[in-house]
């Protein structure tokens, strides 16, 4: 009865990880510019985006500095002009966070040192912060939110599909590192673990660890 016990534990834990995956997706970026090695890999460590189904025909796409080194995402670009489904329609809505004031249309309107890259990246949705740029930007341990409305017949996992594949891409201009330089980011295509559902799996299977090695005693 015990070992069923922990048997059905393990695989409902296993399971609650596995709907969340299902759900969300957080990616990380990779930089494109190269103005600073010391940036790009401040960039690459700190900067994510999780992407969350909302039902209803929305998705949310939440931007976060983890921080702890000085930088600030101040323009955010949208690139799904390489795929004839273009499964974003319209933005529904802008949260920001506390700290962070962002609004529709960025300046400059394309993401910088987009064309270096193979297919040129070219957005058809952009953002930035409001002045003053860097603060209004998002700063260590600040969000982002933002509320897309998807095209009509298509799914959750096929927009997923489609960042998986760059035909979906997702552009971000960083400034105010410490030493005053900017870069820009694409998201990576391989989602990284998002530290809540990593933690859940990670919980869950030390627990289970720690009921058999209980049982065997």
């Amino acid at each position: 009865m015990c070992a069923t016990k922990i048997r059905m534990m393990g695989m409902l834990l296993a399971t609650t990880v596995m709907v969340g995956a299902a759900k969300a997706d957080m990616y990380g970026f990779y930089n494109i510019t190269g103005n600073s090695a010391t940036n790009a890999a401040i960039g690459e460590a700190q900067l994510r985006v999780d992407v969350s189904d909302l039902g209803g025909g929305q998705v949310y796409f939440e931007f976060m500095n983890l921080g702890p080194l000085a930088s600030s995402i101040t323009d955010v670009y949208f690139d799904d002009s390489n795929n004839d489904s273009n499964p974003l329609a319209s933005l529904a809505s802008i949260t920001n966070g506390s700290g962070v004031s962002f609004s529709n249309g960025a300046s400059p309107s394309n993401l910088p040192g987009g064309n270096t890259i193979v297919p040129a990246f070219s957005a058809n949705f952009d953002l930035d912060s409001n002045a003053p740029t860097s603060s209004n930007g998002v700063n260590p341990n600040e969000t982002l939110g933002l509320t897309f409305n998807v095209a009509n017949g298509v799914t959750f996992g096929d927009l997923i599909d489609e960042l998986d594949a760059a035909t979906l891409r997702i552009g971000i201009h960083v400034q105010a590192f410490a030493n005053g330089g900017s870069e820009a980011f694409v998201n990576d295509v391989k989602p990284v673990p998002a530290p809540g559902a990593l933690l859940l799996g990670l919980t869950g299977v030390g627990l289970v660890t720690r009921m058999r090695k209980r049982l065997a005693v």
